[in-house]
């Protein structure tokens, strides 16, 4: 893909089984992700758990998404705590068939803008596929400025920038904001499923959506009318998700989707890398009944 597509990029879960990646549950994940026709599936995000996986772990979970895929555009997480790591990994995504890739600036110290600078311009000289620019203060405890934001957004083969929720009173004033500071061909995309119909009607060109990974026909009916501007139907359909988005608050977005599921027999019990453990008990119910709502 010479850019990142509009519309919905899924993110699904890398499930696991008695500690080792569960190839063959991910591979129905993805071609379930595949059959809704998202527009992108993107591995090795957060909700992927990239951090928490093996280079080959890694390198494994690509081939299968490529494989099971069946041509829709897959991109790929390629965070670590070095640039060298990061430059492998994306070598190794390249050649396994990613059509593109997704940089958080991972740390355990914590990083100056120049440095995280300095990463996304050693990284993007290497590549040969888009790069969307992946802004995750929450788990990366590291936000980026509007001004490094323009700074990244020129460099070579940059080809997105993934931005965390608003406040909702501030949506479309960020989004103008960065507009206003990047290039044209660069495309702004939202994350925070709560969020996302709100940035979609507001401008955003793609939702990198949590829920998109496990209910993607929930999130593409969302996204299509936001994208043609039906504001009525899009938080319509968003507020359908309602129970979704207050479980994502309390218990994080994660946890969620994996016992959503679990409970649709997606993936096998207990998926999540530990120390991370799933849900309790009530709140799988409150899963439940808001699936049985959506029903």
């Amino acid at each position: 893909m010479s850019r990142v597509p509009t519309g919905v990029s899924a993110f699904p879960l890398t499930p696991l089984r008695d500690d080792a990646f569960d190839r063959p549950a991910f591979e129905r994940v993805v071609a379930r992700l595949a059959a809704a026709e998202v527009d992108t599936i993107s591995v090795l995000g957060s909700t992927g758990s990239y951090a928490y996986l093996s280079r080959a772990e890694r390198r494994e979970v690509v081939e299968a998404a490529v494989a099971a895929a069946d041509g829709v555009p897959v991109s790929v997480g390629i965070g670590a705590l070095r640039t060298s790591q990061v430059q492998a990994l994306a070598e190794e995504a390249q050649e396994a068939g990613a059509d593109g890739v997704l940089l958080a600036p991972m740390s355990y110290q914590a990083l100056s803008d120049d440095e995280v600078f300095g990463l996304f311009d050693d990284v993007t000289r290497g590549l040969s596929v888009p790069l969307t620019v992946y802004d995750n203060p929450g788990t990366t405890h590291f936000t980026f400025t509007t001004e490094l934001v323009a700074r990244v957004a020129a460099l070579p083969n940059v080809a997105a920038i993934k931005i965390p929720p608003p406040a909702p009173d501030r949506v479309e004033p960020r989004i103008r904001e960065i507009r206003a500071v990047i290039p044209q061909n660069v495309a702004i995309g939202i994350s925070g499923d709560s969020t996302a119909a709100s940035a979609l009607l507001a401008g955003c060109d793609l939702w990198h959506s949590v829920i998109g990974g496990v209910l993607p026909e929930a999130a593409i009916d969302i996204a299509r009318a936001a994208r043609s501007g039906d504001a009525d139907a899009a938080l319509a359909e968003s507020d359908r998700l309602r129970g979704f988005w207050q479980l994502f608050a309390e218990h994080g977005s994660l946890r969620v989707t994996a016992a959503i599921a679990e409970h649709l027999g997606l993936v096998a019990a207990d998926s999540l890398p530990k120390p991370i453990r799933g849900l309790p008990a009530p709140a799988r119910q409150q899963v439940a009944d808001a699936l049985s709502l959506l029903d």
